[in-house]
């Protein structure tokens, strides 16, 4: 007996050079967790598995990876537009963020996470506060999620303590699928001392750390200014790169710091269309991976990006950086495909689990549709993948071998109780008092 049967469907798949190639006319075969079997249609019988999901014209493809969100931000979304970043942060992100309460965050948590699994997301590094109530969410939702609690330096060091205890508490929870790490925010705003602190703490709870590093340029001369070396070097300098990390953006990482990154187990999550909106720039793709750094694809939180659609960003990633080289043949299908599915399964030290539809990964799939016009003719299912397939395409996913949308309903969220909880915490959070605020900005 088998637990799922997905029939019939077309499979993304690569070959040992990490090249793509779509087979045809293929089952799929998943017993708990895992993949069992992928083979041509016919040979497993239908009346062998508990469960038989018609995939007949859906492309399979692994399900997608979101290497770094802010899931609760959804709340804010639409508040804060056309302003300059350092306004966005302490004359609204910020100030907004002070009104946040424990249940606002559950709420505003599963909303992202209907979202991301409608939008055919299996897996998300969120880093936010109230973790307990975020890994809540993902124990409801059937995602599957790196968590980590964002602290601030001036917090103090019980701050840290705070979010050890939730490491404890969640780690391995959710029959496995929550993993849970350090949160130091960033650089500017913990500095070396909380850094190494962090460090220690980490190591002694044997997990890693996830911050965000090199934003903007005016970080980047702020770090020099101040302490005489980069954001990166301040991790190394500390002990944050000792352990395994994700590294949000990394915009402005000069060459040496993209040789001492080399060194180490790190990640860097990509998220292109929060910088292009707020006019920072765009991080050096193709030299982390030259130096074989993984990169994977992110969405930021929804106030600077708007959604939580990593295809989105995949499309967005491909283009900015073709742009930026000038090269039309810069960052071909099959690399784009790579940094999705592999880097991000990378990223999150999984790639031995995730990032392919293979015999004995973890069955975290997604079924998308190919009869769109906009995928019409379906001449190269992969090109379409990058260039022109939408999240309303998506199908079914399935996370960890359990079925979290079918047919474009969800299966483990209740979407109309979550837009009403939303809808009467919306004009109490959307509400800036003078002068109150979660952090500053350094200016």
């Amino acid at each position: 007996m088998y637990d799922l049967l997905i029939r019939e469907c077309d499979v993304l798949l690569f070959n040992e050079n990490r090249r793509t190639t779509v087979g045809t006319n293929i089952d799929i075969l998943v017993q708990g967790k895992r993949i069992t079997a992928i083979e041509p249609t016919g040979r497993a019988r239908s009346e062998n598995a508990v469960e038989v999901i018609n995939g007949r014209g859906l492309l399979a493809i692994p399900g997608l990876i979101n290497t770094h969100a802010h899931v609760p931000m959804v709340l804010f979304r639409g508040l804060v537009e056309d302003v300059e970043i350092s306004a966005w942060f302490n004359d609204y992100i910020w100030p907004l963020e002070s009104n946040l309460t424990p249940e606002d965050v559950y709420w505003g948590s599963l909303l992202g996470m209907a979202e991301m699994i409608e939008a055919g997301v299996t897996h998300v590094a969120d880093h936010y506060f109230f973790m307990d109530q975020v890994a809540m969410a993902v124990e409801t939702s059937g995602m599957r999620a790196n968590l980590a609690w964002a602290t601030f330096a001036h917090e103090g060091l019980g701050k840290l303590d705070e979010s050890g205890a939730f490491i404890q508490r969640w780690n391995g929870k959710a029959d496995g699928r929550i993993t849970t790490w350090l949160g130091p925010h960033a650089p500017y705003t913990t500095g070396p001392e909380y850094l190494a602190a962090a460090a220690v703490r980490a190591s002694d709870l044997g997990v890693g750390i996830h911050t965000h590093v090199s934003e903007t340029a005016e970080q980047l001369q702020l770090s020099l200014d101040q302490h005489g070396v980069t954001p990166v070097q301040m991790l190394v300098e500390t002990g944050v790169m000792d352990l395994p990390t994700i590294l949000g953006h990394c915009l402005y990482a000069t060459e040496d710091d993209i040789r001492l990154l080399a060194g180490f187990s790190t990640g860097i999550a990509h998220a292109p269309k929060t910088y292009l909106k707020l006019g920072m720039g765009t991080a050096p793709v193709l030299q982390f991976r030259e130096a074989g750094i993984p990169v994977g694809l992110a969405t930021d939180g929804a106030v600077s990006s708007n959604t939580l659609d990593i295809l989105e960003q995949l499309r967005l990633m491909v283009l900015a950086q073709k742009n930026l080289a000038h090269d039309s043949t810069t960052m071909p299908v099959d690399e784009a495909l790579d940094i999705a599915f592999h880097g991000g399964a990378q990223v999150m030290r999984m790639e031995d689990e995730l990032g392919d539809i293979a015999v004995g990964k973890l069955a975290d799939l997604v079924l998308l549709r190919q009869d769109g016009l906009q995928t019409f003719p379906r001449i190269d299912p992969a090109a379409n993948l990058v260039y022109a397939t939408r999240s309303s395409d998506v199908h079914t996913v399935i996370c960890d071998g359990k079925v979290l949308l079918l047919d474009g309903e969800l299966q483990t969220i209740d979407k109309d109780e979550i837009k009403r909880e939303v809808r009467r915490r919306l004009k109490r959070l959307s509400q800036r008092a003078p002068g109150k605020r979660i952090a500053t900005y350094p200016a």
